[in-house]
């Protein structure tokens, strides 16, 4: 009886669904019951010694509070940055707003290991520009960076970006009447912030601390880069550790750590799902333009204070990146005497390793978010119009694709290596150790990412035109190649550009499926610093910085051309 819904379709949408559902359980579902079968299993029966065991060790209980500490304390300072800016930005009357959304965003797309570096390189007692300017720390000193502090401050700057483009998007639906309402009554701006606004954010900033938690909490550049100099270890770091020391037993250990780091995020998950049906608020009327609060003679100095903040976390920074770069050896002064762009040159010109890591970047990249836009039309249709167990089918698969993205992502890497570390059944062929394994494993960890504007564009649309194309009959192929694909083209290319960016210079995922010959952007930066390579690390984020730019702007200049909404940062 509960397959009644799922028979009754027609036989297009029915094998269409199924081939759906099985691509999604493969990809999302099936690597990730296989990580929890490995670490809760002890003499082939399932168990729960092997967590117990690992939360007795005094390592991981370490490494687990400073997990817990780094991710709560940055979330809910990124939920703080996130949520000013995005109220000054999106509610007063200041200028430049567009370039300000652009700048404010750009650090969400820098990836972690490159932010860790650029701030390395900026504090440091060997700083080409603290040097050059004369106010460089004295040879020897701590680096203030490398601390509890510095981990914090830097998972915040990463991560408030996610909590403003969460923020501004629910402020750009409020609802007019609600604050004209408040402002006829008398009520000042901070009053409207306080009693009316803020509190109607409620939920909205709930999800965007959980985002920030999650992604703290599973973020492996800047924990591995600063945290093993500070002895400061995380839980991600702690698992690449030692699945770097081999061993017969290493993977199913190495799973139970996994096991512990996902039942943290998805127990935050599930929190903030119970938090935001219990404080949720019911908006009425229309959304309209946002507000325009006149900030009078305040506005130079609220311009001046966020242009020094992005001033701060991006132009500092950037600055000392490229500083560093352009000298012979991490701790030589900048002058004339020592610039040199040999850095660049090594980079660009002689290390093969550089040219294969832009090209496999960009293939795995490119391809996933392909992959994960077409996926995403079928997916959110069923979603959409799905009856009975064809609907509880289709989020069954959004379900497992929200996990997929929930978890962290060694997580997924450690899932990746069990599931496909053997040959494939029938083919014979082997996914591990090649640029396929980070291709699907892409899928997995960011199938949500494109799914989410596709399935929002489709609730908007009236299910009377999917009946009168029934009714004209049109079979499922072709509505959805005639109808369904092209309107929802402009949701999935914005999800798809989300995902490129995503995983184009990423690292958590690929820093344990890469191999020779298969090195993304994001690990051959990372293996030049932890090598010690400092100069040509920082040349090699540099290019990726520009690169990253580049792309964004040449979307931008597209913008014109394409429907409101596809360029994220311009919606």
């Amino acid at each position: 009886m509960a397959l009644t819904g799922f028979k009754t379709l027609p036989r297009g949408e029915g094998l269409s669904l199924a081939a759906l559902a099985f691509v999604i359980f493969l990809f999302c579902g099936y690597p990730l019951l296989l990580l929890f079968q490995v670490g809760l299993t002890a003499e082939g029966q399932f168990a729960v010694a092997p967590l117990i065991e690992a939360g007795l060790s005094r390592s991981v209980r370490i490494a687990l509070w400073n997990s817990l500490e780094s991710s709560l304390l940055s979330a809910a300072l990124a939920t703080l940055v996130g949520l000013l800016l995005a109220l000054v930005i999106g509610l007063t009357d200041i200028r430049a707003k567009g370039p300000l959304v652009f700048l404010v965003l750009l650090p969400m797309m820098i990836p972690p290991h490159v932010t860790a570096i650029a701030w390395i390189q900026a504090l440091g007692p060997a700083s080409p520009l603290l040097q050059w300017l004369g106010i460089a720390p004295e040879p020897g000193s701590d680096h203030p960076i490398y601390s509890r502090g510095g981990i914090i401050t830097l998972l915040s700057i990463q991560h408030a970006p996610l909590v403003f483009l969460v923020v501004r998007s629910a402020l750009r639906g409020f609802p007019r009447e609600l604050s004209d309402a408040a402002r006829v009554s008398g009520a000042r701006p901070f009053r409207l912030l306080r009693r009316i606004i803020i509190p109607m954010l409620a939920p909205t900033l709930l999800a965007g601390f959980a985002l920030s938690f999650i992604a703290a909490l599973g973020n492996f550049g800047i924990n591995a880069l600063l945290g093993i100099p500070a002895r400061y270890t995380t839980l991600p770091v702690l698992i690449w550790r030692r699945l770097a020391s081999f061993g017969p037993d290493v993977l199913p250990k190495v799973a139970v750590l996994s096991i512990l780091l996902a039942l943290i995020a998805l127990i935050a998950l599930g929190l903030q799902l119970l938090l935001q049906r219990r404080i949720r608020r019911e908006l009425v009327g229309l959304p309209q333009a946002p507000l325009a609060i006149a900030l009078g003679t305040r506005k130079p100095f609220v311009e001046a204070a966020i242009w020094a903040y992005l001033i701060a976390v991006l132009g500092l920074p950037i600055i000392s990146l490229v500083a560093t770069a352009l000298v012979p050896t991490y701790g030589v002064p900048l002058d004339f005497s020592t610039l040199t762009f040999k850095n660049f040159i090594e980079v660009i010109a002689r290390q093969a390793v550089t040219g294969r890591a832009f090209v496999n970047s960009t293939f795995a990249a490119a391809s996933a978010a392909t992959v994960i836009a077409c996926l995403s039309i079928v997916l959110g249709y069923f979603l959409a119009t799905g009856k009975g167990a064809s609907r509880r089918l289709a989020a069954v698969s959004a379900g497992q694709a929200e996990i997929g993205f929930a978890v962290p992502g060694l997580v997924i890497s450690i899932a990746f290596i069990l599931a496909f570390i053997r040959p494939l059944p029938v083919l014979n062929v082997s996914l591990y150790g090649t640029i396929w394994i980070i291709l699907i494993a892409y899928v997995a960890a960011f199938l949500v990412v494109g799914l989410k504007p596709v399935a929002a564009a489709y609730n908007q649309l009236d299910h009377s035109l999917d009946d009168a194309a029934r009714v004209a009959g049109a079979g499922f192929t072709r509505r959805m190649r005639r109808i369904f694909a092209p309107l929802m083209a402009p949701a999935a290319a914005s999800g798809a550009i989300l995902v490129f960016l995503t995983a184009y210079n990423e690292v958590t995922v690929s820093a344990l499926l890469w191999s020779t010959g298969n090195e993304t952007i994001g690990t051959v930066i990372f293996n030049y610093e932890d090598g010690g390579y400092t100069t040509l690390a920082a040349a090699m984020s540099a290019v990726t910085v520009v690169a990253t730019v580049l792309i964004m702007l040449a979307m931008n200049a597209f913008a014109r051309h394409l429907p409101a909404g596809v360029i994220p940062w311009r919606a």
